[in-house]
């Protein structure tokens, strides 16, 4: 019988990789992600967790044993933040080009310089072209079972991914949890079944130097390139997002939650104005929501969950009936707007979807929020006579911009 406990959103991920059956974990400590792995090594000390805990000189090895663990067929975890995940860049484009079904959660941080230890989501934002899925949580009971079905998205796809959820606001806020039954989560995601080729009698090598064009190998069969093995990986990505659905859906079958695949939604029936995020800020979206509704603006919310791979066709239904959106961003992309609102304006395009859009930029480095204050701004927004279809730039909440 699955039972209810108060906890943290680290000590729900550790959870959650534990009822994985994770058997590697790599961990090196980064603020705010550390006492995730702690949690890991004392339920591995106490042998409630039958896994191997490798601690590592920093972040770029755990990865590392991740891909070694994954190669020769064993489920890996890890996590990290902020810098931590910028120094596995390398292994982080590694690990997707070698189509393993890691598994690493992101804390998110704001990352340096200079230095900040609170939450934005500049981190994973950064890491958004390396090839892994993303998936985004808004609260702890959604952090245990994402962590869950991201292996078995992972192992179904053989791609890796990486659960994120902000920084404090979730990973050190105590909540209640509902813990799934083990028996339930092992009949949900099977043994993981690796798809590389480890023989001693047959020896191959892994990953070679890859030319331009098309080779033969010794048996004389014309072999993918490069360029093809790029295109697979994106072809899976797009194929992840029926994946994702389709597991969010059937967990929701056995477990009785349903966090939404994709997407979700709050008081969309009869929405014109729509607030979209990712994460803690498309909750806090919610009581904006509801605080507009109270200024008869009939507002709601479309929360993204999963990022890559982009859900367009899910956001375009979503969003058909909007007359206006308003994206809320802990991340900026440089020299131009937020990611978020840069890739929605770009599925929305040629859509049924016309609806007039507008970015706020918000959070970066922990600054507060409070939903009263996303509610005035975008009611000033909407009231703005300069409000019509074309690009505007971001408006920054909460930030001397003068």
């Amino acid at each position: 019988m699955s039972r209810v406990e108060i906890m943290t959103g680290n000590q729900a991920a550790a959870l959650g990789a534990r009822l994985a059956r994770v058997q590697v974990v790599a961990a090196y400590p980064i603020t705010p992600q550390t006492s995730l792995t702690e949690t890991l090594a004392q339920l591995i000390e106490s042998g409630e967790m039958q896994a191997e805990y490798i601690r590592v000189d920093g972040e770029h090895s755990a990865l590392t044993v991740c891909i070694a663990a994954s190669t020769i067929g064993a489920r890996a975890f890890t996590a990290t933040s902020a810098n931590g995940l910028l120094y596995m860049h390398e292994q982080i484009h590694w690990a997707a080009g070698s189509r393993l079904p890691i598994v690493m959660c992101c804390v998110n941080r704001g990352v340096g310089a200079p230095w900040t230890i609170f939450n934005d989501q500049q981190d994973s934002i950064s890491q958004r072209d390396t090839g892994w899925i993303q998936l985004y949580c808004r609260d702890n009971q959604e952090i245990i079972d994402t962590v869950i079905q991201a292996f078995r998205i992972a192992e179904t796809i053989y791609c890796p991914v990486m659960v994120c959820y902000d920084g404090f606001v979730l990973s050190h806020t105590l909540m209640p949890v509902e813990i799934p039954e083990e028996e339930k989560v092992d009949a949900f995601l099977p043994p993981y079944r690796p798809h590389t080729i480890l023989d001693d009698t047959n020896p191959r090598t892994i990953n070679p130097v890859m030319f331009a064009d098309l080779r033969a190998n010794a048996e004389g069969i014309l072999c993918d390139g490069y360029m093809e093995i790029r295109y697979k990986l994106e072809y899976a990505l797009k194929g992840a997002l029926k994946t994702i659905q389709d597991v969010s859906d059937e967990y929701a079958l056995v477990f009785g939650r349903d966090h939404g695949g994709l997407i979700w939604e709050y008081k969309t029936s009869d929405a014109e104005v729509i607030l979209t995020g990712m994460g803690s800020i498309a909750t806090e979206a919610t009581i904006a929501a509801d605080i507009l509704r109270e200024k008869g603006i009939p507002a709601g919310v479309v929360g993204i969950r999963a990022y890559r791979p982009f859900p367009t066709e899910a956001l375009i239904r979503a969003l058909k009936r909007a007359r206006s959106i308003h994206c809320l961003e802990k991340a900026v992309s440089y020299g131009f707007a937020g990611p978020v609102y840069t890739d929605l304006r770009a599925a929305l395009y040629g859509s049924e979807c016309d609806a007039q859009m507008q970015d706020y930029i918000t959070s970066l480095g922990g600054r507060d929020i409070q939903p009263s204050t996303i509610a005035e701004v975008v009611l000033n927004r909407i009231k703005s006579d300069a409000f019509d279809g074309r690009f505007r730039e971001p408006i920054w909440i909460n930030c001397r911009t003068e």
